[in-house]
């Protein structure tokens, strides 16, 4: 444990697998990070069952991998522990399938605080809620733990009945490998509220603008779609590498002088005060429960908003451009992730 940050971090010396010794954890799901979580349990020495639909596609699969399977109420009802690794969105249906299986001192847990944050889950009192989230596709989580790495995650505890939540909770991240790498001490509201207006402001909604309303600047100025796709999207990941491994400082170090310099003037010119405006619109709707409440009517009414927002996604020139450009090229073919890897992230 350090104290030289505001939040807590915790590594394999301050877990205790013996928290989770005589116990059986129930992984619901088998998608990306549910695959992950059920093979690292299994391979430290955890009692592991996994549940899925009778006609889920992912059954073959786990059970391949040499786990137990059954539907979520059969794993639920003779689990201690059960982790909720659906999607959020089917959460609740999932939820309501498996309450009247725990039992006072079990734990809920799970790897994204929304359904709890939102209250579109609310467990009884008699037991413990508490959160594991590795900061990392599943794919990596894995890949990590066979490696003998780790993967850096998050510990939170929403509600402790037994008063040994937080002692399960890091033998659970232990076990999956990431007190390997390091464990922050959160809570559901922050990780919730953080991890939707990352997403949305930088990671996955204002990355993507910026680099589509750039690649269209350039090709409206005459420039070639190619050049245009190489300077906004393929070196996205070049710079993104660099501060991945050292922050910005690493990333100024490394490119030249005059990148250097247009990027630290130009830069506040183009996220401006306006930008800033509008990430605090995001932020707010985030933390008021406005997004909640859009997503939650969204998929209530068949995503109408969704498919359409992907849809002119999909159909962007920049997806076909880069699609060419990227066949062209042999580090097409020397991906390390494979396309099994590939679908369970998208699972």
């Amino acid at each position: 444990m350090t104290d030289e940050f505001n939040a807590e971090i915790y590594y394999d010396d301050d877990a205790n697998s013996a928290n989770l010794e005589n116990k059986t954890v129930a992984v619901l799901g088998y998608g990306s990070q549910g695959h992950a979580h059920a093979q690292n349990l299994a391979d430290s020495g955890v009692n592991v069952a996994v549940g899925l639909r009778e006609d889920s596609s992912s059954r073959e699969a786990a059970e391949a991998d040499g786990l137990k399977v059954g539907t979520p109420k059969e794993v639920a009802a003779s689990a201690d522990v059960i982790s909720m690794l659906v999607p959020d969105t089917v959460q609740p249906a999932v939820y309501a399938d498996i309450e009247d299986e725990l039992e006072p001192g079990d734990t809920l847990q799970f790897a994204h605080g929304f359904n709890i944050h939102y209250g579109q889950i609310e467990p009884p009192e008699d037991v413990d809620v508490t959160m594991i989230a590795p900061k990392s596709p599943g794919h990596l989580v894995r890949r990590n733990y066979e490696n003998d790495q780790g993967t850096p995650g998050l510990l939170a505890v929403y509600q402790d009945a037994t008063g040994d939540a937080k002692d399960e909770a890091l033998a659970y991240a232990e076990a999956i490998g990431c007190t390997r790498a390091g464990v922050v001490e959160t809570t559901f509201r922050e990780e919730t509220e953080t991890d939707l207006f990352g997403e949305q402001a930088v990671l996955c909604g204002g990355i993507t603008e910026l680099i589509k309303v750039a690649y269209e600047t350039l090709v409206d100025a005459g420039y070639s779609p190619e050049m245009a796709y190489f300077e906004c999207l393929n070196e996205m990941k070049l710079i993104v590498d660099l501060m991945y491994e050292g922050g910005m400082r690493e990333m100024w170090d490394s490119v030249s002088d005059t990148a250097e310099y247009g990027g630290l003037t130009q830069g506040p010119a183009i996220i401006d005060d306006g930008v800033r405006a509008n990430m605090d619109e995001t932020l707010e709707a985030v933390q008021n429960g406005e997004f909640a409440r859009e997503w939650i009517t969204e998929n209530q009414t068949g995503r109408p908003v969704y498919h359409q927002a992907k849809q002119r996604d999909v159909n962007h020139e920049i997806e076909d451009v880069g699609a060419r450009l990227r066949s062209l090229f042999a580090w097409a073919e020397e991906d390390g992730e494979t396309e099994d890897e590939k679908e369970q992230v998208r699972a």
